[in-house]
């Protein structure tokens, strides 16, 4: 088999789904590509490279509108042409997503629990706290506490600061009393998390990426069209994944968890894509100053240092 054939079976694969999730696969494109050169980009250029994803002009146009109503995107427009970038809001988001998305799993754990009481608020406020702590990883243990084994605290501070919820919520750190207590509350944590699911989509992700990356191995090199369409469906993939995943440490998974072969994958695939790729990238996407500019430093930092 070779790469483009790999990779069509995988575009194949994208385009015949039921529901085409072109928002997602914009934010996908935005944050991997976009947001570490300069973080803006003329639709008509993002509109020719999602073309080969099956995303139609018209899907591209309504996708953009809808991430600009919910705050992920604004527009900057120039004559007849229209420039997109992330809002504060995106920007915030992407922040956090990045570190987990190509961020190294975690090894360590000092066994401290973190603990955020939701009780006295009101329904819509708790809708709320889950779903921006639920970025960094909390899950709901009942419907007014949110557990995460090894929150950053920088993290949480910043995501209770926008929430505006600092006299509201009650934070507490601790460690259970004894291996029985923690073995319950890591079962307890296991049902919440819904890890066998977890585990069995990363398997499904590994199982789906490891022909690509076997036939880059064994080529010389790969174009930068083809590049791109691995990369950004890569990530895509993976994102999706990650993002429903609290990261625990190596301690709190269970046996055989695949989440580590589909780090490593994704990590090693990224690493083979990422040069043709990025020279797709400066040919196709343009800002109203030319082409993207080069990406930040910061950017070579992912999966723990890419080469330059």
């Amino acid at each position: 088999m070779s790469t483009k054939s790999a990779t069509f079976d995988l575009l194949e694969e994208f385009r015949s789904r039921p529901t085409l999730r072109a928002g997602s696969l914009i934010i996908t494109v935005f944050g991997d590509a976009v947001q570490p050169r300069g973080g803006t980009v003329w639709i008509g250029s993002l509109i020719k490279v999602l073309a080969d994803f099956g995303v139609s002009e018209r899907l591209v146009r309504t996708s953009v509108y809808r991430l600009m109503r919910d705050d992920w995107l604004k527009v900057d427009q120039l004559g007849r042409r229209s420039y997109y970038n992330l809002s504060p809001s995106g920007t915030r988001k992407f922040e956090l997503a990045t570190i987990r998305i190509y961020g190294e799993p975690r090894q360590s754990w000092s066994g401290d629990w973190c603990l955020v009481l939701l009780a006295g608020l009101a329904g819509e406020q708790k809708e709320m706290v889950r779903k921006e702590l639920g970025w960094l990883g909390f899950a709901a243990i009942s419907s007014s506490v949110l557990a995460h084994p090894a929150a950053e605290k920088s993290e949480l501070d910043l995501a209770v600061r926008q929430l505006g919820m600092q006299d509201q919520l009650v934070i507490i750190h601790g460690r259970t009393p004894g291996k029985k207590q923690d073995d319950a509350m890591r079962a307890l944590l296991h049902k919440s998390w819904n890890l066998d699911e977890l585990d069995n989509r990363y398997e499904k992700f590994v199982s789906q990426y490891i022909p690509v990356l076997r036939t880059l191995r064994k080529s010389s090199s790969c174009d930068g069209r083809t590049a791109f369409q691995i990369r950004t469906l890569l990530i895509q993939e993976y994102r999706r994944i990650l993002l429903r995943d609290p990261l625990l440490p190596a301690e709190l998974l269970p046996p055989g968890w695949h989440g580590t072969a589909a780090y490593e994958l994704c990590r090693d695939l990224y690493q083979l894509v990422r040069r043709p790729a990025d020279e797709y990238i400066t040919r196709e996407l343009e800002t109203a100053d030319g082409p993207l500019p080069p990406p930040l430093p910061e950017f070579f930092n992912r999966f723990g240092g890419l080469e330059t």
